[in-house]
């Protein structure tokens, strides 16, 4: 117990904190009411009060005392003084503070007692406007109370314990509810009525609250029990205090998050109730309306969003599916959704977007909502992107991925059992379940998540949809659809020197609007607009490119002209992309992927010609660049131009009268990438093991919904067998033969060690067994001296398919290999010889895979990159597009990563693992080791990552803790919102990290389930 003793000692003996008496505190005038010879006065009484602050009490060790009860034995005082001697002369002194209210019933002190009874309730925010109160904010109610001073008293209560200061509040308003009537009658109708999430720190201080008739009615034998049983009272709570520690917390933060914590519970309460009220901003807390404000500048939702957030579907969770025009304001419905589910039914939200652009200006744009309103923002994109996803404790996940990892999630989280937490997955672009093999992917995940959880909703978005019945049954939704345009768009053709309006209620579909003759010219003004920050853009294009710069955006920068192309680099699009935005440029030329992927709107949209390379424009492509024109709260208009020739009018009159395309499931059409693929994942994961099951889970995909329409040869049960017999011949399943009584045979399937790997790597099944070959030759002459060999292992497959090498400058760095890189084109059957005769144009009579040789001289891109990290010097090497050997350094980080888990998946491949561990991070950040640590905040490039690391923010904890503001005048052409979004992108991974390092020591700390005490205990009983 003598360690108990010393507890306590070490406890009293600290310095006092700074709290004004209850008599201080009304006696105190205001600094403008101080006379100037008063002020001497007031600061000896302040020397006074400080002087008692530096008090210290000497405890005696407590002996012998084992129970809770005599822990201060018969003792009443800690001191030579008696402590509670004292407090019964502070009681006493409370009893006659009745006669006075009238002259102070305004005081806060009594406002806050008052109002804790009549909310039944003292939160800690009471405590803190208590102890933490300034001088100002008291005496400004004394303002009013000039004729009366009230001469202070010995500050009894610097020696009460801090959660003993609540008592004597209660206490002193007991006694003061005991007062004169009349003046309670006063106060009565004076008061202030505050809801419960009113009383906010600093301002309910400032209002006076109502007082329950059942505590003035309370009798003085009563107030005496009271006073009797003080020094109980006192004991029990010293006794917690001398136990407890203190923990330090910042009050204001504390308070933030309670209040968010009571208003999501509130929320919570409402969303599952149902009532029509939704509460403060459709079912969230207000915070997330102030957040909308303060960070996207949304003060208010649109007619259409609010109507379709307030349908009975959406309030009941079924599927829905909603089309509108591009720029209608689709996406901010699916954030209230998804915030509906985060913070309202804590469940993690899947949000799957096309492109690794969007996916990244997502990330960006929610991370700051995560780090306010306390959930995770995780990014599932190129290589990144943890399988299984990691467990949370508290806090919900909000997942943003493409559509390939997208699925590879889904299936992680069905073979761990946790596809019942995604308790909402949205899709936004849904139209491009018809596009290809990734629109075959998209398909494959919806059906799963259908088939495997029940709770889970999903919401689809698109503006550019016509065959909706058919996704209505496939994802059994609701749909809802408008017309919406938040600016109005008008369509123009030009033929030859006429432009015409597009009017559907013409005769012919057009009606003429004027003649065209101009010449295209840029006056010198234009060089004078914002001609610091072209010229800031100019440096930062050098900057970020090693002092390189394209001499066509040298010329055409000044005069806020710029192309945006797949042949820049990602760091140049960025940069182009936010002068655009932010007006230093106004004109861009671009090819027809950025309508559909970042959001740069226009006022002015014209289409050079009605063909994406040779293939004629379809509807859907035409709506999707044209809704780009327009800029809300900016334009009152928007239009469109479409250039075409005389030839080419009849086909566009009908493309701009005809319907939508109809979207069609493209599940059996891309066979290794689509139903084969799906198959070996249903068995893999035991969804579905046995024919009849797999042809079931068919019927319910959307080919299943559009067989009658897609099948005309073969029915669905003849390509569900085809498919599974192709994959039990490439080795990927074996099948079991069942007996029943009935003489029937059933067949089910299981997965082998090759599919599992295939399915668990989402290699294409084209290519598993060629890459099973070449990591079978790989481990019988590996060449590590250098990485061009693990570098061509992990070269994609369907880049090289495509690939026309330059034989030349092929020769050229042939001659240039070391012996053993020279060994590793040995070990692949590429010699010296046949490239040398390839670049002569000589004949050829051995033959050589020239998959093979394609890939190689894939490798010796990628192998040159990462030695020189200088993409433009080896743009210029290999005569490449810089945005082209982007790419593939881009696809080879991706694959590596599949690779690595395919070889995860099979012993024999152990020596891999730790190697292309090291290889996938060196691919993704293709950068200098101390600018990895940037590189992983979403968002930062090679060329920001410089500025940053240059500026002094050299570690991710550097970018967490920083201030936008400085960053804005430390970076370079750094935006204040992207300042923003970059720190919070920061604070949501730290916060990631710090959680999982959390999860793993409580992983390790914890009792193994299986431990034999544990066990056999469980067993006897």
């Amino acid at each position: 117990m003598d360690e108990g003793g010393a507890r306590i000692r070490r406890r009293v003996r600290v310095r006092k904190r700074s709290r004004p008496s209850l008599g201080s505190v009304c006696a105190a005038p205001t600094a403008a009411e101080l006379e100037p010879g008063d002020e001497e006065e007031e600061g000896e009484k302040e020397t006074v009060v400080g002087s008692r602050r530096e008090k210290t009490v000497e405890v005696e060790p407590a002996q012998n005392n084992d129970s809770e009860e005599d822990l201060f034995g018969d003792y009443d005082s800690f001191a030579g003084n008696s402590f509670l001697a004292q407090v019964d002369d502070l009681e006493q002194q409370y009893m006659q503070v009745p006669q006075l209210r009238k002259h102070a019933s305004d005081l806060t002190i009594e406002d806050l007692c008052s109002g804790s009874i009549k909310h039944n309730k003292l939160s800690i925010t009471t405590v803190g406007n208590f102890t933490e109160s300034k001088v100002d904010e008291h005496t400004k109610n004394q303002s009013r109370h000039k004729d009366v001073f009230i001469e202070p008293e010995p500050d009894l209560l610097y020696d009460v314990p801090s959660s003993q200061v609540l008592y004597f509040e209660n206490l002193q308003k007991s006694s003061n509810d005991l007062g004169d009537q009349s003046t309670k009658e006063k106060d009565w109708n004076s008061s202030s009525h505050k809801t419960g999430n009113e009383e906010l720190p600093q301002n309910s201080t400032e209002h006076h609250q109502q007082i329950d008739d059942p505590c003035s009615k309370v009798g003085t034998s009563s107030e005496e029990n009271r006073r009797k049983s003080l020094k109980e009272h006192l004991k029990s709570a010293m006794t917690g205090n001398a136990k407890a520690q203190t923990p330090v917390f910042s009050r204001t933060k504390q308070l933030k998050e309670t209040l968010l914590s009571e208003e999501i519970n509130v929320a919570k309460k409402a969303i599952e109730s149902s009532s029509d009220d939704l509460g403060p901003f459709y079912s969230l807390p207000s915070k997330v309306r102030d957040l909308y404000v303060q960070f996207k500048g949304i003060e208010k939702l649109y007619e259409w969003q609010h109507t379709c957030l307030t349908l009975n579907s959406v309030q009941e969770r079924k599927n829905l599916i909603y089309s509108l025009p591009t720029s209608g304001g689709k996406t901010l419905v699916a954030e209230i959704l998804m915030l509906q589910e985060l913070l309202c039914r804590r469940r993690d939200v899947l949000m799957i977007l096309p492109y690794v652009a969007i996916v990244q200006e997502k990330i960006s744009a929610l991370s700051s909502f995560g780090i306010e309103l306390g959930f995770f923002v995780e990014e599932y994109a190129g290589s990144k992107g943890k399988f299984p996803p990691i467990k949370r404790r508290e806090k919900k996940s909000l997942y943003i991925a493409t559509i390939e990892k997208g699925n590879s999630l889904v299936n992680s989280l069905i073979e761990t059992g946790r596809i019942s937490s995604l308790g909402l997955v949205v899709v936004d672009e849904l139209h491009m379940i018809g596009e290809g093999s990734r629109g075959a992917i998209l398909e494959m995940t919806l059906a799963k998540v259908l088939y495997t959880s029940k709770t889970t909703q999903i919401i689809g978005m698109s503006a550019t949809l016509n065959n909706v019945e058919d996704l209505q049954k496939f994802l059994q939704a609701e749909y809802y659809t408008s017309q919406f345009r938040p600016v109005e768009l008008k369509e123009y053709l030009k033929i030859n020197d006429a432009i015409y309006e597009v009017d559907s209620k013409a005769e012919n579909g057009m009606t003429f609007s004027r003649l065209l003759n101009c010449q295209i010219f840029f006056p010198r003004q234009y060089l004078k607009h914002r001609e610091k920050e072209k010229h800031e853009v100019i440096k930062n294009l050098k900057n970020i490119s090693s002092g390189n710069l394209c001499p066509i955006l040298k010329r055409t920068i000044p005069f806020g002209v710029a192309y945006h192309h797949s042949g820049l680099t990602s760091d140049e699009r960025k940069l182009l992309e936010e002068a655009y935005s932010t007006g230093v440029l106004c004109l861009f030329t671009c090819t027809s992927t950025l309508a559909a992927g970042v959001n740069l709107p226009a006022r002015r949209v014209i289409l050079r010609a009605p063909y994406v390379a040779k293939e004629f424009l379809k509807r859907n492509q035409y709506k999707q660049m044209i809704g780009r024109a327009g800029r809300a709260g900016i334009d009152s208009i928007g239009e469109s131009i479409l250039i075409l020739q005389e030839k080419d009018k009849q086909q566009v009159l009908e493309l701009i009268s005809r319907p939508l395309e109809n979207c069609y499931s493209h599940l059996v059409q891309e066979f290794t990438k689509g139903i084969q693929t799906l198959f070996l994942s249903l068995i893999g994961l035991k969804i579905a093991t046995n024919l009849d099951d797999i042809y079931h889970f068919m019927c319910g995909t959307f080919f299943g919904v559009q067989q009658k329409i897609l099948l005309q040869e073969k029915s669905l049960w003849d390509i569900t067998i085809e498919s599974l017999r192709y994959l039990t011949e490439k080795g990927l399943l074996q099948k079991d033969t069942i007996d029943k009584p009935k003489e029937e045979i059933q067949y089910s399937f299981h997965i082998t060690k090759l599919g599992r790997a295939s399915f668990k790597g989402t290699i294409d099944l084209a290519y598993c067994d060629i890459l099973y070959r070449d990591l079978k030759k790989g481990l019988e002459g590996l060449v590590l001296e250098s990485l061009l060999h693990l570098i061509y292992l992990t070269t994609p497959y369907d880049m090289a398919s495509h690939c026309d090498p330059d034989w030349m400058i092929y020769f050229r760095q042939f001659s240039q290999l070391s012996p053993a890189e020279q060994n590793v084109a040995a070990l692949l059957g590429v010699s010296e010889n046949f490239i040398g005769k390839k670049a002569s144009g000589q004949p050829i009579k051995k033959k050589v895979d020239k998959d093979i040789v394609n890939r190689l001289y894939l490798s010796f891109v990628l192998y040159t990159l990462l030695k020189e990290a200088n993409i433009w010097s080896v743009s210029e090497k290999f005569n490449m597009p810089r945005g082209y050997i982007q790419s593939l350094l881009t696809g080879a980080a991706s694959f590596s990563s599949c690779v690595l888990h395919f070889c995860e998946e099979l012993e024999e491949f152990w020596v891999y693992r730790a190697l292309l561990v090291e290889l996938t991070k060196k691919l993704t950040y293709c950068v200098k080791a101390e600018l990895i640590p940037l590189m992983e905040v979403t968002g930062v490039l090679e060329g920001r990552a410089k500025q940053l690391y240059n500026a002094g923010y050299k570690s991710l904890t550097h970018l967490a803790n920083a201030n936008p503001e400085v960053l804005i005048r430390t970076i370079d052409h750094l935006s204040r919102s992207q300042a923003k979004q970059m720190v919070s992108s920061a604070k949501m991974l730290l916060h990631e990290k710090a959680e999982a390092l959390q999860e793993e020591v409580e992983e390790l700390l914890r009792l193994p389930s299986d431990f034999p005490s544990i066990a056999a205990s469980s067993e006897k009983a």
